[in-house]
């Protein structure tokens, strides 16, 4: 991808290049799951040349590259709020804790941090929110990617366990076949309650 080096240069003025850690989420959307976050600290040189925003990469390439980012990275997490979390916070608080656990649970203490979005969330460090972030800097590229190949890989898990919304295929979101199942066969452990689609399933709208 590329990205605009000079607004990387005064965003990231003072903090060292292998302490910059790229901070995004996944997830706000679905009726069900969890929502995931990454952060990912990128070598200087990293050597990855097919980084991009996940929404622009294939799933078996988003997979290729997400093992090319965990091998080389200087250090990674993912973390995670689940759905209770979500119905508790609701969604953008649990985004935000499912971030800063993320940057929390990175081996090396950043030094400044990108976050894709116009918020920041509770950080070990000083951050730049950073609206479309994950089209413009290859470290929230990067996090983007891992925060969405872990979220595909827990709702194909979930769709073992919860056969007939098809999650395997929507990953949570309200597609056709998703609502029709959630009409037919009722609402999971793994539904948002918060979410109205799934309070009207429930009867209390």
């Amino acid at each position: 991808m590329q990205q605009n080096q000079q607004e990387l240069f005064e965003l990231s003025a003072g903090a060292a290049p292998e302490t910059l850690v790229g901070i995004d989420e996944v997830g706000r959307g679905p009726l069900a799951g969890p929502v995931v976050a990454a952060a990912v600290i990128l070598p200087a040189s990293h050597g990855i040349d097919d980084i991009d925003d996940s929404k622009k990469v294939s799933e078996d390439d988003r997979e290729a590259v997400a093992e090319k980012i965990r091998r080389l990275a200087v250090s990674w997490c993912v973390a995670s709020a689940t759905v209770r979390e979500i119905d508790r916070v609701n969604i953008l608080g649990a985004s935000m804790l499912a971030m800063t656990r993320a940057a929390n649970g990175l081996s090396v203490v950043p030094g400044l941090a990108l976050v894709d979005g116009n918020r920041l969330p509770a950080l070990p460090c000083p951050g730049h929110a950073v609206v479309k972030g994950d089209q413009r800097f290859e470290c929230i590229a990067a996090a983007s990617i891992l925060a969405k190949v872990e979220r595909d890989r827990l709702m194909r898990k979930l769709d073992l366990q919860y056969p007939g919304y098809d999650w395997a295929s929507n990953k949570g979101y309200p597609t056709r076949a998703h609502m029709s199942a959630l009409e037919d066969l009722g609402v999971t452990r793994e539904h948002r309650q918060s979410f109205a689609p799934v309070r009207r399933a429930l009867g209390q709208i």
